[in-house]
């Protein structure tokens, strides 16, 4: 069974899906069933059930937006992709809080060519675990923010966040 629970956050709710303690899914939406359908038909096969309180991962939500900026790193996380995909996951988790990499120097850290940038692009654009694998950290080499699933307000603010900033999310 998927559980799935709620945790506010000052950008809404980040619904966190969990499979025997391993985070499966998590993302800036007040609907579980959102990141549920993103998932594999094996996962979803095994169902979804809401649950009460934050649990392990909201915990560590609650301590990175207390200012613990790597609670979020204990958190064991699971997502399907192919081999490539996962190394560039990997890359991305060990991309520190209150740091920022372009798409072709993440790829470099998986061991890619700095050609493959657009592959860490597609990573990125296909992470199911915001902001566990933090595709947020990744910025266009060419400046700005570019674009981020859950909305550039949302990279923004969690980039502040983790540099000391803030940005008032009303």
């Amino acid at each position: 069974m998927i559980t799935a629970r709620l945790v506010p956050t000052p950008m809404g709710p980040l619904s966190l899906l969990s499979r025997e303690g391993v985070l499966v899914a998590a993302g800036f939406t007040a609907e579980p069933k959102e990141m549920y359908a993103r998932l594999t038909p094996a996962l979803q096969s095994e169902g979804l059930e809401v649950v009460g309180g934050p649990g392990p991962a909201g915990e560590a939500v609650l301590a990175y937006l207390a200012g613990d900026l790597e609670a979020l790193d204990a958190i064991p996380v699971s997502q399907p992709g192919t081999p490539t995909r996962k190394r560039l996951h990997a890359a991305l988790r060990e991309v520190k809080p209150g740091t920022t990499v372009t798409y072709a120097e993440l790829a470099a850290r998986a061991g890619l060519p700095r050609t493959a940038a657009r592959a860490a692009g597609s990573a990125c654009a296909q992470n199911l675990i915001a902001p566990f694998v933090p595709c947020h950290r990744v910025l266009p080499a060419g400046g700005g923010y570019g674009g981020y699933y859950y909305g550039v307000l949302v990279k923004e603010w969690l980039i502040a966040h983790e540099s000391g900033g803030f940005i008032d999310s009303e």
